[in-house]
């Protein structure tokens, strides 16, 4: 394999890619993203990349269908220009929450958008805190899985001081919550959830003592923070001081930024630029940048040296 790192951007989140080239010290690629008329994607590799090692950072979020439309012909543009390796960088795999048949007859999109990514050309993938561990298990190639917490837990500790406690928002999180409250020497609480629809959830109780307690709502993503915010009520309801949120990736739509303004109980929710993020929460955003991490990453498999330390 050359000694060539090449780092290209899809048009997802091409300011964190130009964040890990800078981390990384070595120059953007340059590629060609346009539309046909008609709407379909064209790539073109404006440089040499025969026997190089490629990077394509693109996360599959909003527009999903096109940002994972646009990484696959990445990587099989990349695979028919002879690359010696690559590597699909997702900061966030979207699909995810499709991962197992929990209803009759519905798909395992995340199994399909793993197959897709694998025939499509990616030798490797890099994925930051996916939705359930197993998807890991649907690739046949090597996927690193990082986790946000290493960015975060930092400048939560800040906030939380020494006398917090983690809360997990559903069963499904009790795992993330328990990481957190390791590292930040915390306490640890779970609320029971009980999803209605895609837009609301119902509570039935909680686990954990938070009267008085500086509270931090772990979660791995949320879009219509319909859990986080009915969380963050309950929690105040019985007695919390003060309550964070962090989510490694924030998806949130227009009723999602609805409801975190409204909602008093939050003080602040805490995210990654693992995907763009506005700042339109009038103040109640706080966003922490994963490119470090990610270069970090990048660097170590470029120099095949371990990255199982990153994963902590």
């Amino acid at each position: 394999m050359s000694n060539n790192i090449c780092i290209y951007s899809g048009s997802a989140n091409p300011k964190l890619t130009k964040d890990i080239a800078e981390y990384l010290g070595t120059p953007l690629g340059k590629v060609n993203l346009t539309r046909f008329p008609d709407g379909e994607i064209f790539v073109q590799f404006e440089e040499n990349i025969r026997r190089a090692d490629i990077f394509i950072i693109q996360p599959t979020c909003a527009p999903p269908n096109e940002n994972l439309m646009e990484l696959l012909i990445m990587l099989d543009a990349a695979k028919r220009a002879s690359a010696a390796r690559v590597t699909a960088v997702l900061p966030f795999y979207g699909y995810a929450r499709q991962d197992r048949k929990d209803k009759p007859r519905v798909p395992i999109t995340a199994k399909l958008v793993a197959n897709l990514l694998t025939v499509a050309g990616a030798s490797r993938i890099i994925a930051m805190d996916l939705h359930s561990q197993q998807i890991q298990g649907f690739f046949d190639i090597p996927v690193d899985h990082l986790y946000a917490r290493p960015v975060l837990a930092p400048y939560l500790k800040k906030k939380l001081g020494d006398d917090a406690v983690v809360v997990s928002p559903d069963s499904g999180s009790v795992k993330m919550a328990m990481a957190y409250s390791n590292l930040l020497n915390a306490g640890l609480a779970i609320v029971a959830k009980r999803r209605l629809n895609a837009h609301s959830v119902a509570l039935s109780h909680l686990v954990g003592e938070v009267k008085g307690k500086i509270c931090a709502i772990t979660d791995d993503l949320t879009s219509t923070a319909g859990t986080i915010c009915a969380a963050a009520e309950l929690l105040k309801k019985e007695g919390a001081a003060k309550i964070y949120a962090a989510v490694s990736h924030c998806l949130l739509n227009e009723d999602g930024k609805k409801r975190i303004r409204e909602c008093d109980a939050i003080e602040e929710l805490i995210t990654t630029d693992g995907i763009p993020v506005s700042d339109d929460l009038g103040g109640k955003i706080k966003v922490l940048s994963v490119a470090p991490l990610l270069g970090e990453a990048i660097k170590r498999i470029h120099e095949g040296k371990s990255v199982s330390s990153l994963f902590k």
